[in-house]
């Protein structure tokens, strides 16, 4: 038993040093209300799109104001009408803190949204058109 008890001392010391480094580099999210925040769109992959496909689209949307704390990692945020049908409670790992001006931020007009925030992408018109010819035909 002093062999196992001195195993799981040991365990118990490298987790800790482990988790000293980890700390280190890990950055606590918290924002004040009233402060204007960047939404996260994506947080599970392929969900939302923005206009553009792929890597191209936009992490991020807003900035949104924060009108209050709920508990220590909730916070509810002033969504606009086209957001309307979004919960507007999101944990503190979908928001960043804006650091730019508001005209610089992705605009939320000209998006449709369904009610699972998938964005609804409708065509408005066909601008060009080509038949492509092989070689041997």
């Amino acid at each position: 038993t002093e062999k196992i008890v001195q195993i799981k001392e040991r365990m118990q010391a490298t987790r800790d040093r482990q988790k000293s480094y980890a700390d280190l580099k890990r950055n606590p999210m918290e924002f004040q209300v009233g402060d204007k925040v960047m939404l996260k769109v994506l947080p599970w992959k392929g969900v939302v799109r923005f206009g553009k496909r792929g890597k191209l689209n936009p992490r991020y949307v807003g900035p949104f104001k924060v009108l209050e704390r709920i508990g220590d990692v909730a916070y509810k945020l002033d969504l606009p009408e086209e957001l309307s049908r979004v919960h507007n409670t999101f944990h503190v790992s979908n928001l960043k803190k804006c650091h730019t001006d508001e005209p610089l931020a992705v605009p939320l007009d000209g998006l449709h949204f369904d009610d699972k925030l998938q964005f609804v992408e409708e065509p408005v018109e066909i601008i060009d058109r080509e038949i492509k010819r092989l070689k041997r035909s």
